[in-house]
């Protein structure tokens, strides 16, 4: 884990507060785990890419690339093209990826890194008395800046080529970043606490993140998934069950805004906003209950 210096150590005390701590101490104390937040954010960024080369431009070169080996494999060698963008009129396979792919890796990434950082921060928790949620936090935080950075690439390479409505749906896309966020940390905040525990859960999850993305309309469309299908030897309503996916609703919603360059619907706007909401408050409770025997745990 990052080396913590004496201005977060300073933060991570200040923000230490007990359950029963006055209005004012509280009021203190909040005031400091926004800071905490902050400082915790700004270490995840700046350590990224420390002592690389290329610096941040890793973060657009590697779905970049992945986009273009996904193009060639589907494109060329099984025949998968784009659909055309409506009512954009866009037919590009590598930005139709790129427009699901960059969520997606903020998803995985988020949710791989907040296991990872609350393990990888013991000596601060088992020290220092504070929020210990806010790891998990910074961390999403991080990775959906990150994704901002990336979007705006995207957005400008759409630009460069003749689709310059793009940079019209931003407040959508800030609107969507904030939703994917929150329910991000849902999954990051239950996932990291059982992972305390149960520690085989970390392979696990990059399993289980690998099929979850195939079950998500990333390299395909969801016209692509047939209405019904049998699933060992039992009819499913299979597309109807990819809808269901939250994932499957966050890239549609994103592919509206940067493919089709379109409002997302009222519908995806609702089932991504529930989706965030049932998912961080699971997150947090499971949290909040096992949070007191980390120290021990870890």
């Amino acid at each position: 884990s990052a080396k913590t210096g004496p201005d977060l150590a300073m933060t991570v005390s200040a923000a230490a507060t007990g359950p029963r701590a006055r209005p004012k101490a509280q009021l203190f104390a909040w005031r400091h785990e926004r800071e905490l937040v902050t400082h915790l954010t700004l270490r995840e960024l700046r350590s990224k890419y420390k002592r690389t080369t290329l610096g941040w431009a890793w973060s657009m070169l590697n779905p970049l690339i992945s986009a273009l080996i996904f193009s060639v494999v589907f494109g060329v060698f099984f025949h998968v093209s784009a659909p055309v963008g409506n009512p954009s009129g866009l037919k590009n396979f590598t930005f139709f990826l790129l427009a699901a792919m960059l969520p997606w890796n903020m998803n995985a990434s988020g949710i791989l890194g907040a296991m990872g950082n609350l393990l990888g921060n013991a000596g601060l928790i088992t020290k220092v008395r504070f929020r210990r949620e806010t790891i998990v936090i910074a961390t999403v935080i991080s990775f959906a800046v990150t994704m901002a950075i990336e979007l705006s690439v995207l957005m400008l390479g759409e630009w460069v080529i003749g689709h310059r409505l793009a940079f019209k749906y931003i407040p959508a896309l800030l609107g969507l970043i904030v939703l994917q966020a929150v329910f991000v940390m849902g999954c990051g905040l239950l996932l990291s606490s059982l992972n305390v525990f149960l520690r085989d859960l970390q392979y696990l999850a990059n399993l289980g993140l690998m099929a979850w993305m195939y079950l998500t309309p990333v390299v395909y469309p969801i016209t692509f998934v047939p209405k019904t299908g049998r699933i060992f030897g039992v009819r499913l309503p299979v597309r109807f069950l990819v809808r269901l996916n939250p994932m499957s609703r966050f890239v549609g919603a994103y592919r509206d805004c940067l493919y089709n360059l379109r409002w997302p619907s009222l519908v995806t706007w609702g089932s991504c906003a529930t989706a965030a909401v049932l998912l961080y408050v699971v997150g947090m409770t499971t949290f909040n209950r096992l949070q007191g025997r980390f120290a021990e745990e870890i």
